[in-house]
């Protein structure tokens, strides 16, 4: 039995599972990630190791830079009428500009 085995498992059927070994208890009372981290230490299974996306943090200062930019790139865009890519282009200043905002707005209450 491996990690994923233990991942697809209902929460019904780890119950069962950890039923057999009498090290666990309190079987009933537990979620299915603590009844998988029982099962798996009892049996030696080694929980894969998840590479978390580190939190982008970004300040006013880049997001502006990143807006001049893509401004920049929506004047060439009306130049040459390419309007699929100035779509994409005026919705990505619009969600920049929305996180600006979100910046602001949590300085400013907390």
């Amino acid at each position: 039995m491996e990690w994923k085995d233990l991942e697809k498992m209902t929460v019904v059927k780890l119950r069962e599972e950890a039923l057999k070994f009498p090290q666990i208890e309190g079987v009933h009372g537990k979620n299915k990630e603590r009844l998988m981290h029982e099962i798996a230490t009892i049996l030696g299974i080694e929980r894969p190791h998840v590479q978390f996306a580190e939190a982008v943090v970004h300040t006013k200062t880049d997001l502006k830079h990143k807006i001049h930019d893509l401004k920049i790139e929506r004047e060439k865009l009306l130049a040459t009428h390419d309007h699929t890519h100035l779509h994409e282009v005026r919705r990505q200043i619009h969600e920049l500009k929305h996180t600006i905002r979100k910046i602001e707005a949590k300085a400013a209450h907390g």
